[in-house]
């Protein structure tokens, strides 16, 4: 049986991208992920999910049972985070779920706010041993950053970031680097218009066809 716990289904307010405004006593993101808890107290989630988590382009991915059949899917992005908000929730929006596998998109939002491509690949670096310390034999594949054409000016850096963060999980067991780079750009290399939005930053379907061809060998 296939599940699908899409975000949009929440009913909360949220900025365009999907962030809230932190205050002084509430980080960013917290009614989003009570808005997740409040949502499995109604109808527990579903067991031995392969939980996808991380910014916008995992939260807008709304179909995703449509592009894996016969997979249980559990959405937990949120749009607009980085990788410390999801180290932070990890505990909450993660771990909980006992997931079957974990699949991570963040770490553009970093670099666009300007961590430099090695700190990027650190922040990864925490979050991946909170999480494989939490959840030692759970299979952790990362999807490379993607060329947003709206972000060619930090290309450099989130090159950087995948390098570091590739060369990484090739020395850790149950790991996988996911390049979604290639089906993203043109033989020239730059990004292929056509797979964005106006805004040049999130995906049309498209681009998530795309992003499904690559990644569906590596769902367990």
């Amino acid at each position: 049986m296939k599940f699908i716990w899409s975000f949009s289904l929440l009913c909360i307010s949220v900025w365009s991208f999907g962030q809230t405004q932190p205050t002084a006593d509430q980080p960013a993101f917290e009614n989003e992920i009570r808005a997740f808890e409040k949502a499995d107290s109604t109808s527990p989630p579903p067991r031995n999910a392969i939980v996808f988590t991380g910014s916008s382009s995992i939260r807008l991915w709304e179909n995703l049972s449509e592009y894996f059949p016969n997979k249980t899917i559990l959405n937990r992005g949120f749009g607009g985070s980085k990788l410390p908000d999801v180290l932070r929730y990890a505990d909450r929006i993660i771990i909980p779920y006992q997931p079957k596998q974990i699949v991570l998109y963040a770490g553009e939002n970093d670099v666009a706010a300007g961590q430099t491509g090695q700190q990027t690949y650190e922040s990864f670096v925490a979050l991946f041993e909170h999480v494989r310390q939490k959840l030692p034999n759970v299979p952790f594949t990362f999807i490379s950053l993607k060329p947003s054409p709206s972000r060619r000016k930090v290309f450099p850096e989130m090159d950087k970031a995948n390098q570091l963060i590739n060369d990484y999980l090739r020395k850790q067991r149950n790991t996988e680097f996911v390049d979604i780079r290639p089906v993203m750009l043109t033989p020239g290399g730059q990004p292929v218009p056509e797979l964005f939005k106006s805004d040049s930053l999130h995906m049309l379907p498209a681009g998530y066809q795309r992003w499904a061809s690559v990644l569906r060998p590596y769902l367990k």
